[in-house]
């Protein structure tokens, strides 16, 4: 690890390894969370004693078994991944420490938290192969291509959930039917809608401004229950690294105050949640790449080109699960056309700003996304509609549901088979990365298609 990245932070509200550690031998910090993003998007890893995290895994690391890249959401073992199995004997993945990722957790007692690359433990030359299915190497893979160009990717992400005044254990306990959702009415733009649930949004503002989130605010949105928090833009890696972490803590703080939250696309047949990503690119420098003269560069233009053309390539990564395809519904917001527009809702691309703020939002992610994944499959796309040149088509204007454009992969199979079979996807983000998450799919599908669902029961118990 270099000196200048030992000692540098994303703002000043993260810490130093160096202000952690003396924080420790000060007895400010007892417990450390180490913690990586698996497949799903969750932060999986550990909470350590800070005294032996000083001791031991500053100097030395840690570790973990491999099948944590290689699970089904239930933690599963399955068969398919070549990362790991059974025959393999689930041998582990070491952490690395990323220092810029540290952060204090105020909603918990005396604890930290720092945010780990994974990598395979040493070959015979003492070289550490990283682990590049893990969903921060595949973004980094893209962040990296954007840098050999000398741009930088810049990222924010639009995050809605629904709220319930239920707890996670008497939801489940109800089979997660009939909960209380913290409104009973849509509440977009309401400031009393969301005066009624403050407590909660203003603990999880505070609560992340506190660990290095820059907050913006929050609003309602249309379902009953429904809220966002938003927080500004940074680079697609620190952006996505955030989202992560937001997503644990507020399910953290809604559990402390008896309350559950949900970021499934589609909860019931009301509006879904979404998850839109805006994202431009700019010269290391600051150099704006997508905006010259007053307007778009043919660059941008590429650019959109690229992810338009990519779009069902990379659906999978995008939606992931069974459930976010639910939330692709016509006039409901969630696109279910490939096309882009100016400030256009109905668009899967919508292009908004301009100068500075020029930028392009993605709006076929759901809440349930993998930002690293989505950020990865957004460059990729982009890179490749500039390495090509692609022409950008015209602008849609109107209502996209009804323009006979080409649609959004509308199940999980499609998009699997989409991406399984895509060029662009394996040429960009390679085959041992498009093979786990086809395989991923594969195991969700299999999971689905073995359920009796309420459905079927309520539908054919007794009249079929």
């Amino acid at each position: 690890m270099t000196e200048e990245r030992t000692h540098r932070v994303r703002n000043s509200r993260h810490l130093t390894m160096e202000h952690l550690l003396a924080r420790i031998q000060e007895g400010e910090i007892d417990t450390v969370v180490v913690a990586f993003t698996d497949m799903q998007g969750r932060l999986q890893g550990k909470r350590l004693h800070a005294r032996y995290f000083a001791d031991v895994v500053v100097p030395h690391g840690t570790e973990g078994c491999n099948y944590l890249l290689a699970v089904d959401v239930d933690m599963n073992t399955v068969g398919g991944y070549a990362i790991s199995s059974w025959e393999q004997g689930y041998g582990d993945m070491e952490f690395v420490i990323d220092d810029r990722t540290i952060r204090v957790l105020t909603h918990l007692p005396a604890t930290a938290m720092v945010q780990c690359d994974l990598v395979w433990p040493p070959d015979e030359s003492g070289r550490h192969a990283p682990v590049v299915q893990s969903p921060r190497a595949i973004l980094q893979k893209q962040l990296d291509r954007c840098a050999e160009q000398g741009w930088v990717a810049l990222a924010g992400t639009e995050l809605e959930f629904i709220a319930f005044d239920t707890t996670y254990e008497a939801a489940h306990d109800s089979a997660y039917r009939e909960l209380t959702p913290v409104n009973q009415y849509n509440v977009d733009y309401s400031i009393l809608g969301t005066s009624r649930v403050e407590p909660l949004l203003r603990a999880i503002r505070n609560t992340m401004y506190d660990a290095g989130l820059d907050v913006e605010g929050a609003k309602g949105e249309c379902n009953f229950g429904q809220h966002e928090i938003g927080f500004l833009y940074a680079d697609a890696l620190t952006t996505a690294d955030n989202h992560v972490v937001y997503k644990t803590v507020a399910k953290e703080i809604a559990a402390q105050q008896g309350r559950s939250i949900t970021f499934m696309a589609k909860y019931n047949e009301r509006e879904g949640s979404s998850c839109h990503i805006h994202l431009s690119l700019r010269g290391e420098d600051g150099d704006l790449v997508f905006w010259k003269d007053g307007a778009r560069t043919p660059l941008y233009d590429h650019f959109i080109a690229g992810v338009l053309a990519t779009i069902a390539d990379f659906t999978l990564l995008f939606a992931p699960n069974v459930n976010s395809y639910k939330r692709f519904a016509d006039g409901s917001f969630a696109p279910t056309t490939i096309a882009w527009g100016l400030d256009n809702r109905t668009c899967a691309v919508r292009l908004v700003g301009h100068g500075a703020g020029a930028r392009m939002e993605n709006r076929v992610p759901g809440a349930d996304a993998n930002p690293y994944l989505a950020l990865a499959a957004m460059l990729a796309g982009g890179l490749y509609g500039i390495e090509h040149k692609l022409a950008l088509e015209d602008e849609l204007v109107g209502n996209a549901y009804s323009s006979g454009r080409p649609k959004v992969p509308a199940t999980l199979a499609a998009a699997r088979e989409a991406f399984a079979g895509s060029e662009i996807a394996r040429g960009t983000l390679g085959d041992d990365v498009v093979d786990h998450y086809a395989n991923m799919a594969d195991v969700e599908l299999a999971a689905f298609n073995a359920a009796v669902t309420d459905w079927e029961l309520f539908r054919g118990f007794e009249r079929l």
